[in-house]
């Protein structure tokens, strides 16, 4: 399979793996005995998507509700595209109006920093609203709120997340919010999505190949604890979702339930503990350690907390490590990481890891 012409599908996200999916490819497809797989920290489902239409029996799993949108949209919805671009050709005539949505992200051209230009907000209103209003099931509603979110995505005024925005509008959200049919694809293997905490998950399943790239804690010695987490990045794609109309707070009309000392990831603790270990990385441990699989793939990249001996250590307590790979986007090739303790090489770019063990 020529793995860079898998095509996905995902919003802009801080996390995406869009440029590592052929490196994984590879990487799965040597091992040969792999007929389950687990994408445990799905995000945009990128992977997932990449892996079902590879072949394998795929299970998205994300604590988020638009990660498991996006998944239950590619790895489970089966009507024809007929269906849907019925429903979205009526979604796209709809007038818009001032709702919700509008009040506290649309901004008229003169007024800045709004993720959204009113005008597409408007349409946001009344197609979020008529979604809830017809009779549909779940995977069918999954369909509309991906072709919503991905819509919006290519009108925002935003530099990728939801925390801060532009001064000035951004050339594309001049453009008109349209929704489209999302590129699904044929199913062929048996697929699940599951929206969980990842220690639930691997307590309660077992997996031939697992892949894992938690939101690890930066390595910025500076950033401060109340820095912002993906749970905050996102929140306006929960409250899309949801159009639960939630409580707000600050300039960026954050989402309550979003701080940082109500819902967080201990993947995302910067902190150490009393040993001197970096929290983040005892999880990861631990991760590993109780996880069912025969081989799991770790990404990693030079911005994170542990070094590289660190992170070998972590691995060695719990099986073999059979590859390294450092990735040169430039070239988009792989080659044997060179290994020293640090993940900044000469060249001081950031790079991307893949680490594939074989488990005890």
């Amino acid at each position: 399979m020529e793995f860079t012409k898998i095509q996905t599908q995902g919003i802009k996200y801080a996390g995406s793996k869009l440029k590592i999916i052929p490196h994984i490819g590879e990487l799965i497809t040597e091992l040969g005995d792999v007929k389950t797989v687990l994408d445990g920290f799905s995000g945009s489902t990128r992977v997932a998507q990449a892996f079902a239409q590879m072949g394998y029996d795929t299970t998205a799993n994300d604590i988020s509700v638009w990660s498991e949108v996006f998944a239950t949209c590619y790895l489970k919805s089966e009507k024809s595209d007929t269906f849907y671009k019925e429903i979205i050709d009526h979604l796209n005539g709809l007038s818009g109006y001032n709702g919700w949505f509008t009040e506290h992200y649309g901004g008229e051209e003169a007024q800045l920093k709004r993720p959204f230009q009113a005008k597409n907000t408007r349409k946001l209103d009344a197609i979020r609203d008529e979604i809830d209003r017809l009779n549909l099931t779940w995977e069918d509603k999954c369909v509309l709120l991906t072709s919503l979110m991905l819509a919006m995505d290519k009108v925002d005024s935003t530099l990728g997340h939801f925390v801060a925005y532009l001064s000035d509008w951004s050339p594309r959200s001049y453009k008109d919010l349209h929704l489209e049919l999302p590129k699904r694809f044929a199913h062929k293997t048996k697929n699940r999505v599951i929206k969980g905490d990842i220690f639930d998950t691997i307590a309660t399943n077992e997996f031939d190949f697992v892949y894992f790239d938690p939101p690890y804690g930066s390595n910025n010695e500076k950033m401060p604890p109340s820095r912002v987490r993906y749970n905050s990045y996102y929140h306006i794609w929960t409250t899309v979702i949801q159009n639960d109309k939630p409580t707000i707070f600050g300039k960026a009309n954050r989402r309550e339930d979003s701080r940082d000392s109500v819902q967080s990831s201990v993947f995302e603790e910067f902190r150490k503990d009393t040993e001197g270990h970096f929290i983040a990385m005892n999880a990861l441990g631990s991760l590993i350690e109780k996880t069912k699989s025969h081989y799991i793939l770790l990404s990693y990249s030079s911005g994170g907390r542990a070094t590289k001996g660190e992170l070998n250590d972590i691995i060695s307590k719990s099986g073999k490590l059979l590859k390294a790979i450092e990735i040169n986007y430039q070239k988009n090739v792989m080659s044997n990481m060179r290994w020293t303790n640090e993940w900044i090489n000469s060249d001081g770019k950031y790079h991307e890891y893949l680490f594939l063990m074989e488990k005890y």
